[in-house]
């Protein structure tokens, strides 16, 4: 059984050792013939050089071999090696055939083990950038998400991590959280990528700002609504340092490369260094506040009528955010009034 061909279109393709690929193919031929000949003691025999593949069979040496599969004849036995005796155990040259479905078990076998090989690899290389960011290319857009090729490999962004709204295409250029590296792929992936978490923004906030990647400007807390906004909570040690100023940059210059890649959703970025009442304000931007009380847990805010709906936002988003930015339960009082109108709880 020569596998010449078979072997070089192999390493070819999946750049796999030579010697490997002909170990896994040996065990997926010897798969095929157990199947066969479940009770035969085999082993396969592989020449790198030639390409030969020899499988061979334990046999019993008898006078009178009542089961060629197992015994073999006193005569033939010399024939292979002059010094066996009735009683050995020699190994000889295994004669018998198999059909197509041997042949198909031999190809099971010889895919998995592959498949195995192949998925150890990916997980070596990538292991020690999960939680990282990744740059990549759209590959395919499927109903479950998008295929992006990171390098040579596929990784997978499902919808369910993938900013609201937004539209992928073909060749596009992408930046993604690496979120899990698995050691066995799970409904054929095994990268698994991430472009709706906070931790996603706040990476692309230590690639795109020096000051952030070097901490001198402190991530205090990011939430986000992926695809309608994001508030990012900032400080510094230095008072010389304005940490907003430094993310958003002369004119957003530093902030632009971040709202491109996130597909222009909208990011509130704010210094943690004040009292908590003006932390609430800064946390209902756009909405101008005229007062806030701080009190168990719970921000009372007043605002002109005007100002309701800019606070509030879409679908209620603003404020949620806000509240979960600051930690506290936000009322929105009208005016002087003390009867509430709205209410969002802590996500």
């Amino acid at each position: 059984m020569n596998l010449v061909e078979v072997i070089n279109e192999l390493v070819e393709e999946k750049g796999l050792e030579r010697s490997v690929l002909g170990s896994i193919v040996c065990d997926g031929i010897l798969a095929a013939f157990h199947k066969k000949y479940p009770e035969a003691v085999l082993k396969a025999d592989y020449d790198q050089k030639s390409g030969d593949v020899t499988i061979l069979a334990n046999k019993k040496v008898v006078t009178t071999p009542e089961d060629d599969v197992l015994e073999i004849s006193l005569r033939k036995a010399k024939n292979i090696d002059p010094k066996a005796e009735v009683g050995d155990d020699i190994w000889v040259p295994f004669e018998e055939q198999i059909g197509r479905i041997e042949i198909l078990k031999a190809k099971q076998v010889i895919a998995s083990k592959i498949k195995n090989i192949e998925a150890s690899a990916i997980y070596n290389a990538f292991r020690d950038k999960e939680g990282t960011i990744v740059h990549g290319t759209v590959h395919k857009i499927e109903r479950a998400g998008a295929s992006i090729k990171l390098q040579d490999h596929l990784a997978f962004l499902p919808k369910s991590l993938s900013i609201l709204g937004e539209k992928l295409n073909p060749g596009y250029s992408i930046k993604a959280l690496l979120k899990e590296v698995l050691a066995e792929p799970r409904n054929e992936n095994q990268l698994i990528l991430d472009r709706a978490s906070s931790e996603f923004l706040k990476k692309l906030f230590e690639l795109e700002i020096p000051e952030v990647f070097e901490k001198v400007v402190e991530i205090r807390k990011v939430v986000r609504s992926p695809g309608y906004k994001s508030k990012v909570m900032v400080a510094s040690s230095d008072p010389n340092i304005d940490p907003v100023g430094t993310c958003i940059g002369v004119g957003g210059s530093r902030i632009k490369p971040i709202l491109k890649e996130i597909d222009g959703e909208k990011i509130d970025v704010i210094s943690s260094n004040a009292a908590q009442e003006e932390l609430v304000k800064s946390a209902l931007k756009p909405a101008e506040i005229r007062k806030v009380e701080v009190e168990n847990g719970r921000a009372k805010v007043w605002l002109d009528d005007d100002q309701r709906s800019l606070a509030i936002g879409k679908m209620g988003q603003n404020i949620s955010l806000a509240s979960r930015l600051v930690g506290l339960d936000i009322e929105l009082m009208e005016n002087q009034k003390t009867s509430s109108t709205e209410e969002i709880n802590i996500i």
